[in-house]
């Protein structure tokens, strides 16, 4: 990346975008942003058409419609049809105007759902996926696939990062579409204020789970651009995590602690876990030269102050977030 070519990051409003956003403003990199009302990320021949007209020198695909296990689990037509359309549609205008870079921006869900752990990249699609998110997972895999065909194709020079479970500030705090940790957060600090009520959460609490800071990831990803290039790793694919893990009831009991919540944690095993274990094995990113820096209860503190910031009494913490919907 240069400070004499711009970046167009397709999600800026999003937990992502808004993260890859601060981090090229901290490094003085000129951006291209549009909002959805800008640009309909769906729209082929509008998305082809702006890149034409903007030509950044770098694309970063941080644009999708993503949720926890209910929104995957129930509107799952609309997760695999969304994300397809995103992802190829710029992946496409890419090509056909010749950017010179590419960042594709998938999730850990790729995986399957009893890949051995930690997770490395060879071990994408060796058996099924987890079935609550396959939808979107296969759709994440299509995005890979893109990028890795271009390349030997076109002879482009692009990228694939696999972040982990990702959390920060600008995330979504809607419990109809979070994730599990901004969904604790919130619960935990709403019975507090409740006085310490109990909180209900989903499954057992003994599925483990990886959570990386989302401006780590932002850090990370401007690293692979400035110094990875096509055909340096298999499948032009790196993993991006931190390599530690905690059970979700690890998790909990932090969350209550940062929140101050003094009630009850009640478990409902009628709900499901999901996948039992998600580790990324993250020893390319390390090869490559970058590792974590942002611990889990640091982190999550920062993004506690910045759900209470931001909050008001029946409202969702991101007001345009009242379902998980494309971020554009």
């Amino acid at each position: 990346m240069s400070k004499d070519g711009s970046t167009f990051i397709a999600g800026h409003r999003g937990l992502v975008g808004s993260a890859l956003l601060r981090a090229c403003a901290a490094r003085n990199l000129p951006t291209i942003v549009r909002t959805r009302q800008e640009l309909d990320l769906r729209d082929a021949s509008a998305v082809t058409r702006f890149i034409g007209a903007a030509r950044p020198q770098t694309v970063i695909i941080a644009a999708a419609k993503v949720g926890g296990i209910l929104a995957n689990n129930t509107l799952r037509y609309d997760f695999i049809a969304e994300n397809l359309a995103i992802e190829l549609n710029l992946i496409e205008a890419c090509r056909v105007n010749q950017v010179p870079r590419v960042l594709f921006l998938g999730s850990s869900c790729i995986y399957p759902k009893l890949a051995p752990q930690p997770m490395r990249e060879d071990c994408l699609l060796t058996s099924a996926l987890e079935q609550t998110n396959e939808p979107y997972a296969i759709a994440k895999i299509a995005g890979v696939k893109l990028i890795e065909s271009c390349n030997r194709q076109y002879g482009t020079d692009w990228l694939s990062a696999m972040p982990t479970n990702l959390y920060g500030p600008g995330d979504n705090f809607d419990l109809h579409g979070s994730h599990v940790l901004p969904a604790m957060l919130r619960k935990f600090h709403e019975a507090k204020l409740a006085g310490d009520t109990p909180v209900t959460l989903w499954g057992s609490g003994t599925p483990r789970r990886e959570f990386l800071q989302v401006d780590d990831l932002a850090d990370a990803c401007l690293h692979l651009l400035a110094t990875v290039h096509a055909g340096q790793v298999p499948g032009d694919l790196v993993n991006v995590g931190c390599g530690t893990d905690v059970t979700i009831r690890e998790l909990a009991l932090l969350a209550q602690r940062i929140v101050g919540h003094r009630g009850e944690i009640v478990w409902d095993a009628s709900k499901p876990d999901g996948t039992p274990r998600k580790l990324m094995d993250v020893s390319r990113l390390a090869g490559l030269g970058w590792t974590a820096r942002i611990g889990l209860e640091q982190g999550m503190t920062d993004a506690y102050r910045w759900f209470v910031e931001h909050w008001s009494a029946g409202a969702p913490a991101r007001p345009d977030s009242g379902r998980p919907r494309p971020q554009g």
